[in-house]
């Protein structure tokens, strides 16, 4: 007899996601609805203002991906304006955006995805010494690994265990069967997860160099940058060095050793293709090289598996509504797109029926088909278009873990490609730095070029964040924006079912999925925090009772 399970909300951060399964007599996920609770109101805020003040309002759609909003609509503007920034303003971008990377996969793999996979209360019998033999076999200088070190970190988490207050580890599943690294290994990915908690830190400073502050960094403008004194000061030049190296060390000797460790006792579900999801990647190109369109990502898409890479065509990208709290019923592509409310709620019972409308997130799709984005997607892609970097960073792990190529089509998979493409990118932007250094002692110096409003015009920004393609479009008529969307990372991941009936990656990740204890959905959580979630991102609109938005008079 079918079961249904309800996990809400699922996410560990920004925004509510509600997650409904129903699984079979032997605890097999049968059918999956993924449906995003909160709303808020952000593009249609942007009509009839000017276009330049787009980003910064823009990067109030999230908390954590406020630079990639930001980013992605200057770059709307810029289009729309016919404009492109100097190369020292391209490169100080992908600073910015490669601290942002740095510190974001860090930060989710430790404390928004670790507990996953990682049992806090295992941990606690684990014998210190056998653990740093452990640690040293996957890495020959371990991070911050020793008996002495282990053996506290042991005893704080036992002060939390038997004070009953757990904090950041309450509410979890401990002890449940889909736990699979032994004892040793839980400590030293614990010790990780509290050393993760300062580290995460340089990324953010690092940011804040180029950026202002951070988060809602504020030195972007349409043409360029403002952060010119920045990066003419050696020192502030040497402070993001610094932290660089310290961040790039974590990456190598604790983050990317903690995956290849978790690899080895979890290959197996990832050999089954345990949360393989739709089949399709799509990457919108990150990490612009040049002016010519070479990118450190390319762009380029994956259908059904087949593993060759099919150039993007932007006409083919559209959203539809037919399970989503809006009107409307026809796709529409993101430059012709409307948010117009019709929230129904849920039915009597409580559970998802086929024809209902159960999210606030709308269903993108390209040429009809569904597409996952964001790491997975953008290493298959490099991959698959012969980047030798990324090869070798792919090869190596596959041969480390004795794991087929198909294993990174899955839970497993996503999570490696996060952190390979964390040091992939450690490893280039030491290059940006000189090259920007380079460009400024050959006597180039510019870092913005001079624009103005255009009265019509119609842009798009399309760049990669960490958790995947980010689109925004704008369209500007009488010197003032007319019409503004955004597809983010989290619309396309989260989708709802389209008018075909056709789920969305998160939905059609958890199918096929068995449940060790149905009153601990753990496996749920592992595959959809492997995406790395944001609901905040994907929902932009305004009060469905009033149609309009609030009013407010300052004294």
């Amino acid at each position: 007899m079918a079961k249904r399970i309800i996990v809400d909300p699922i996410t560990r951060i920004e925004g509510h996601l509600r997650i409904e399964v129903e699984v079979d007599s032997d605890q097999v996920i049968k059918d999956a609805w993924s449906s995003i609770t909160l709303w808020r109101g952000i593009e249609t805020i942007l009509k009839g203002r000017d276009p330049r003040d787009a980003g910064l309002i823009t990067q109030r759609f999230c908390g954590v991906c406020t630079y990639a909003h930001y980013e992605a609509s200057i770059m709307a503007c810029e289009d729309a304006f016919g404009i492109k920034p100097p190369p020292n303003a391209r490169i100080v971008r992908n600073l910015i955006q490669g601290a942002q990377y740095l510190t974001d996969h860090v930060m989710h793999f430790y404390h928004l995805h670790g507990l996953d996979w990682v049992d806090i209360v295992s941990a606690l019998s684990a014998n210190p010494k056998k653990a740093v033999e452990m640690a040293m076999a996957f890495c020959p200088t371990p991070y911050n690994c020793s008996e002495t070190h282990y053996k506290a970190v042991q005893d704080r988490l036992t002060k939390f265990v038997q004070s009953g207050r757990l904090g950041p580890f309450a509410n979890a599943y401990w002890g449940n069967e889909s736990y699979k690294l032994p004892p040793e290994a839980n400590l030293i990915i614990a010790s990780h997860y509290l050393d993760a908690l300062q580290v995460s830190k340089l990324g953010a400073q690092m940011m804040a160099i180029f950026g202002g502050k951070n988060p809602h960094p504020q030195t972007l403008v349409v043409g360029g940058i403002t952060s010119a004194m920045d990066a003419l000061d050696a020192s502030r030049l040497g402070e993001y060095s610094f932290r660089l190296k310290e961040l790039r060390n974590f990456v190598e000797t604790a983050y990317i050793p903690d995956v290849l460790l978790a690899g080895t006792y979890y290959k197996g579900e990832g050999a089954a293709g345990i949360g393989g999801g739709v089949k399709n990647y799509l990457c919108y190109g990150g990490f612009p090289l040049d002016d010519s369109g070479k990118f450190l990502f390319p762009r380029g898409t994956i259908k059904n598996r087949e593993l060759k890479v099919l150039p993007i065509d932007e006409k083919k990208i559209t959203e539809e509504v037919t399970h989503s709290w809006y009107k409307g019923s026809a796709p529409e592509h993101p430059s012709q797109g409307t948010t117009e409310p019709d929230y129904t709620g849920y039915n009597k019972d409580g559970n998802l029926q086929g024809q209902d409308k159960y999210s606030w997130c709308k269903a993108p799709r390209y040429d009809g088909e569904p597409y996952e984005v964001g790491p997975l997607a953008r290493v298959l892609i490099a991959y698959v278009a012969g980047n030798q970097e990324i090869q070798n960073l792919v090869n190596g792990t596959l041969k480390a873990l004795d794991a087929p190529v198909t294993a990174l089509f899955s839970t497993l998979g996503r999570t490696a490609a996060r952190a390979l493409e964390t040091k992939y990118i450690g490893d280039h932007i030491g290059g940006w730095l000189n090259e920007l250094i380079g460009n400024i002692k050959a006597g180039d110096t510019r870092f913005w070029t001079r624009c103005s409003v255009p009265e019509k015009g119609q842009g798009r920004g399309m760049t990669e964040p960490p958790r995947g393609a980010l689109g925004h479009w704008i369209r500007i008529e009488n010197h003032t924006i007319a019409n503004y969307q955004a597809v983010v990372p989290s619309t396309w991941n989260c989708s709802p079912r389209d008018k075909n009936g056709k789920r969305g990656p998160y939905e059609e990740s958890l199918i096929g999925t068995r449940l060790a204890n149905v009153d601990q959905p753990l496996e749920i959580l592992r595959t959809i925090h492997s995406f790395d979630p944001c609901m905040a991102c994907a929902v932009h609109i305004i009060d469905p009772k009033s149609d309009r938005i609030r009013e407010f008079r300052i004294a």
